[in-house]
């Protein structure tokens, strides 16, 4: 047992059917129907593997594609052809999610057999508008179509899903409310890692936050330097542009523009006084990148042409940042330095990453882009802890209670 929740260590799993909750939501090549990354998925498989090693009955439960737009969601099935290559063993399939097909299919699973039921979130119920809309308790959810039909076939769940410990849906903490409940080695190993991050990190302990994600940075931020986490924030994409603005910096009526069109002005005032109170902590861009006609051009802080938008940090900054990285004992990545897609405006994120592939300090990085550009620059390898988790990684770092967190106190008394 760890932070009063029981780990699979606790657990006897043979002749057992276990209901394993994942988080495999990768990007999709729809034309070609296969995942253009496998990252979520290889996380999750030392679970997967050890609770079919020791004789379970393996159901995993997945999500699929944004839960804003019906039209992101996609069948699971492409995920189990790269979980049966992974694992060296057949990962059947199903499209169905809790009726007659997928009920039948658990009950004819023998001991050390795996199946993958379809996207969880092709249930009403799973859904973020559901979700917001009807605030259901968890014991409410336990009494759901999903929770009420799977459970009565099961005898254990089991949670490995920290990318989604921040949502509060069925598949995530009904469950926990009528069977045993524990988390699997991926939660439990994010859930360490990042406890012990914020509670004692070698210092000199430096945050690179950047990227579009506005909302979590800024409360990230505004938590790492109140608690005194953070040594330093160095702030980069969006999230530098809002912090210049702040600070009295002209950033161009087109970045200006851009901002209130994402609807974050707001954020400016925000800016303002987390400088005010950390000035001596906060680290803004000394000079920036734009590009006009396909070609990148940089320019100091404040003498930004008229009609550019701010696209990278430039050069001075990115060299300025990478000694900060590099000096560090603990390193935390949240978001890009700019838009490190294209060619010309990837010096500031590239230079960033493979600092932080060089620095001897422990580096933990998180989020979809952070991810994405570790793999694009070949440092994953070189980073010591990687998490799986975007929303439920910000929140967990910003104090915020998370849904499974508690159901899983109350799963591990069962």
């Amino acid at each position: 047992m760890k932070f009063g929740i029981k780990t699979i260590d606790d657990i006897k799993v043979e002749g057992k059917t276990v209901l394993l909750r994942v988080d495999i939501n990768q990007p999709i090549d729809r034309e070609h129907n296969t995942l253009k990354d496998t990252t979520r998925i290889s996380a999750c498989i030392p679970t997967i593997r050890e609770l079919s090693d020791r004789g379970g009955k393996i159901v995993l439960l997945a999500h699929q594609g944004s839960d804003i737009e019906y039209k992101n969601y996609y069948t699971t099935k492409p995920h189990s052809h790269v979980l049966s290559e992974l694992l060296g063993k057949e990962v059947r399939f199903i499209d169905d999610v809790c009726g007659p097909a997928a009920r039948t299919a658990m009950k004819e699973l023998n001991n050390g057999e795996i199946l993958l039921l379809d996207n969880v979130r092709f249930l009403a119920e799973e859904q973020t508008l559901f979700e917001l809309n009807l605030k259901l308790t968890h014991e409410q959810q336990a009494k759901t179509l999903l929770v009420s039909k799977l459970s009565p076939l099961a005898d254990i769940y089991v949670c490995d899903a920290f990318a989604a410990a921040h949502r509060d849906q069925p598949s995530l903490c009904g469950f926990q409310q009528v069977l045993p409940s524990v988390m699997g080695r991926l939660f439990e190993k994010e859930f360490s890692v990042l406890s012990e991050l914020m509670e004692c990190p070698a210092c000199p302990c430096v945050f690179v936050l950047g990227g579009a994600k506005i909302a979590d940075a800024f409360l990230m931020m505004n938590t790492v330097l109140k608690k005194n986490v953070a040594d330093m924030v160095l702030t980069g994409g969006l999230v530098a542009n809002i912090m210049l603005w702040a600070n009295g910096v002209d950033i161009g009526e087109c970045s200006k523009d851009f901002v209130r069109n994402q609807g974050y002005e707001n954020y400016v005032k925000i800016a303002k006084e987390l400088i005010t109170e950390f000035d001596n902590k906060i680290v803004i861009p000394l000079d920036c990148a734009y590009i006009k006609d396909g070609r990148r051009y940089e320019c100091t802080i404040g003498k930004i042409p008229s009609g550019e938008l701010l696209v990278d940090i430039g050069s001075k900054t990115a060299r300025k940042y990478k000694q900060g990285i590099l000096n560090a004992k603990t390193v935390f990545a949240n978001g890009p330095m700019g838009i490190f897609e294209e060619p010309e405006s990837e010096l500031g994120t590239k230079t960033v990453w493979e600092a932080l592939g060089e620095t001897e300090g422990y580096s933990v990085i998180g989020g979809g882009d952070s991810i994405t550009a570790s793999n694009k620059y070949g440092v994953t390898g070189k980073i010591n802890y990687i998490c799986t988790g975007g929303g439920a990684l910000i929140r967990f770092l910003s104090g915020e209670d998370l849904p499974v967190v508690r159901a899983l106190l109350h799963g591990s008394f069962l």
